[in-house]
């Protein structure tokens, strides 16, 4: 049996996290390769657009050919329509395209979250194009198994943005305590109606226990 693709989608962990006013999207910035620290500032959230962007786990060159295309069609949707696409829109095209790959299947897995007309939301894409709209929490890669434990536990509805992003924080350092994929810094991305904020929480060497 080929064990390529799961190599693959091995070595990290994403977060969405749905609050009162917006999204809160979270990845940490360690990149490998095996058994290999590959890279320790990988980028794994893109913006794809004014108000929408796509967090990646997978390979990482699929990733960048992803964001880029689908930033390329969000530009020329706006263009043509003089108005941007919703998240929905770019989720169920995101979804469509690899679909249409998956003899030839970009190695991902991906979040893509943000803010439009009908409010914030987040999507959760896989590698074969399913669409699955995730309506509070959602966490992929390797480290997602113990992300959703403190999730699960902590997320309340209507949080504030303030909350959302402590929220995110405390499952990524859970999950880089424990899960070799994940470490490094902690990129983490607000997306409001009136915002799209993107910054950098920089981790001691040993992330302390709290």
């Amino acid at each position: 049996m080929d064990e390529g693709p799961s190599q693959y989608l091995k070595g990290t962990t994403t977060i969405g996290v749905v609050f009162r006013d917006g999204v809160v999207l979270a990845t940490e910035k360690r990149a490998t390769m095996g058994n290999l620290v590959a890279s320790r500032k990988a980028k794994k959230v893109y913006q794809i657009s004014d108000r929408i962007g796509m967090t990646t786990a997978g390979g990482v060159g699929d990733a960048q050919q992803l964001a880029r295309l689908m930033s390329v069609e969000c530009n020329l949707f706006q263009v043509r329509r003089a108005r941007p696409m919703t998240v929905s829109a770019v989720a169920t095209l995101l979804s469509n395209y690899l679909n249409q790959n998956r003899y030839y299947p970009f190695y991902v897995q991906l979040l893509v979250g943000g803010v439009d007309e009908t409010g914030p939301s987040v999507f959760s894409v896989d590698a074969l194009g399913g669409s699955t709209k995730e309506e509070e929490i959602v966490a992929t890669g390797s480290g997602s198994p113990i992300a959703y434990g403190v999730l699960e536990d902590q997320f309340r509805r209507d949080m504030k943005e303030k909350d959302a992003v402590d929220l995110a924080i405390r499952a990524l350092k859970a999950a880089m305590r424990r899960d070799i994929g994940s470490g490094e810094d902690i990129s983490i991305v607000v997306i409001t109606k009136d915002k799209y904020e993107e910054y950098t929480e920089k981790m001691p060497s040993k992330v302390p226990a709290e």
